[in-house]
């Protein structure tokens, strides 16, 4: 007898879920497997389905937009230094990082500084699922710190040609454990059509020796023994392909009912050109198929004798098109957390509505926000450090001596674009009072709100001012003359 979930949900008796095909398996089955036809659809529909490509670029705009900016953090408590002591530290970190990652000698292939390498790879991620990021070191003329970013597409990390090691899933290592001790990546990309041998290189996660890390893997799981990441779109693939498909068809039928055409029907054959032709031959879509026949707009078309012409109307634009649209634009925006009126950059609704949806998607910004600074600035910010400490442009005593007080120099937030203000003069109060009541920091807020720096601010602020006096002074001295 059922009991339980068997009356309803995993019932074999209903005959609503009868029909239902189902079956599932580990990660690496339900995912792993079906990987490289989720990135190559993925891309497919970035590069040709305007929906998917809005959605990805949505995202990477609200999470990454310019930037994440450092904003360095000490813990001045735990190195014992007085809060002058640790601002003229932050100052003096946040210049020198500025310093490497503003230029492209960051960058491997030196074609992006540190914030445009966070756009590449958080999109990146996005239509692929995951992203390989390596650390190397090279000099480079001009520039003191010798650290490089290195991007590896996600393809190029996979098994070994003739591997029969199931502790090796999708080129991603571990050991009895489960611990991720290597990455095979591979030296050309599989999807090339260049005929060059592929070998493989192992890369260990992290050094012998120092423990370094040698590999940032930047991917999000969803299943315990995940070890790939999958395409942000993976779950809406059918939907946006099928909405494409129906909005390509669509627009050619509203294109085709827009074309006025006349046709001319003879009782006697002739073998003049037709009268009042208006589409030259070369200028034909298909003027090599003889089978092909095209219309244009006021077309007046000759027929041969016997023939006639039959009409046929599109109906088109279709009046249900725009509300069939939107249901499944909501879909699509709920599985992806993006509100349907960000998704298509619709505002239509009321006040409290359009900021619901925008609050909303924030939550699902910040939260990739988050991520992004936890995998890839962060890890990179703690190996900058480590070399400017070294090399003596940072004072940082015992840095390499006490982890806690290497972490203490390490701490940082990173800020990006400010999320924007629907009723400024009602925003501006209510962090006012945030202010006031200790919720949160002029610092906090001048980040959020306009995306600046507070203490910045307040020093431009002092210029200004002082500007400002000099200015109503003279202008005090001439009134009195």
């Amino acid at each position: 007898m059922n009991s339980g979930y068997g009356n309803y949900g995993a019932s074999h008796t209903k005959k609503s879920l009868l029909g239902w095909l189902y079956g599932g398996g580990s990660a690496k089955e339900d995912i792993q497997d079906n990987l490289s036809t989720l990135r190559q659809r993925s891309r497919d529909l970035y590069m040709g389905v305007p929906l998917a490509t809005g959605a990805i670029k949505t995202c990477r705009t609200n999470v990454v937009g310019g930037g994440l900016k450092l904003k360095s953090q000490v813990d001045y408590e735990i190195l014992g230094i007085t809060e002058e002591e640790v601002r003229k530290l932050e100052n003096k970190i946040e210049r020198e990082f500025a310093l490497w990652a503003d230029s492209t000698a960051c960058d491997i292939e030196r074609l992006d500084n540190f914030y445009e390498l966070q756009q590449l790879a958080f999109l990146n991620w996005l239509m692929s699922g995951d992203v390989i990021v390596t650390l190397p070191v090279t000099k480079r003329i001009n520039m003191p710190y010798d650290l490089r970013i290195k991007l590896i597409e996600a393809d190029r990390l996979s098994n070994p040609a003739g591997n029969t090691d199931p502790k090796i899933i999708g080129g991603v290592e571990v050991n009895e454990a489960g611990e991720v001790v290597a990455y095979h990546i591979s030296t050309h990309h599989p999807l090339s059509f260049e005929s060059i041998e592929t070998k493989w290189a192992r890369v260990e996660a992290y050094g012998e020796k120092t423990g370094r890390r040698n590999v940032l893997h930047i991917m999000n799981r969803e299943r315990i023994g995940q070890r790939r990441g999958v395409p942000f779109l993976a779950p809406v693939i059918e939907a946006l392909k099928q909405l494409g498909r129906y909005t390509d068809a669509e627009l050619v039928a509203a294109v085709v009912s827009g074309m006025f055409t006349v046709f001319i029907e003879k009782e006697n054959a002739s073998n003049d050109s037709a009268f009042g032709e208006v589409i030259p031959q070369g200028l034909q879509v298909d003027s090599g198929e003889d089978n092909t026949f095209e219309l244009a707009p006021g077309a007046i078309i000759d027929l041969g004798e016997g023939e006639t012409a039959n009409a046929l109307n599109p109906g088109r634009p279709n009046s249900a098109f725009d509300g069939f649209v939107i249901a499944i634009c909501r879909q699509i925006g709920a599985a992806l957390e993006i509100p349907y009126e960000l998704l298509v950059k619709n505002f239509n609704a009321s006040y409290s509505a359009s900021r619901g949806a925008l609050l909303e998607a924030w939550k699902m910004f910040r939260m990739y926000r988050t991520w992004l600074a936890n995998d890839f600035c962060q890890p990179i910010f703690e190996e900058w450090l480590a070399e400017a400490v070294a090399k003596g442009r940072i004072s940082a005593p015992g840095f390499f001596a006490d982890p806690i007080i290497r972490k203490a120099y390490c701490g940082a937030e990173w800020n990006g674009p400010a999320q924007g203000l629907l009723n400024p003069v009602q925003e501006v109060t209510a962090a006012e009072k945030r202010v006031q009541n200790g919720f949160s920091t002029r610092d906090r807020e001048a980040m959020e709100m306009a995306g600046s720096d507070f203490y910045r601010n307040i020093q431009q602020l002092k210029q200004e001012e002082k500007l400002m006096k000099e200015v109503r002074d003279i202008g005090e001295t001439e009134n009195s003359k």
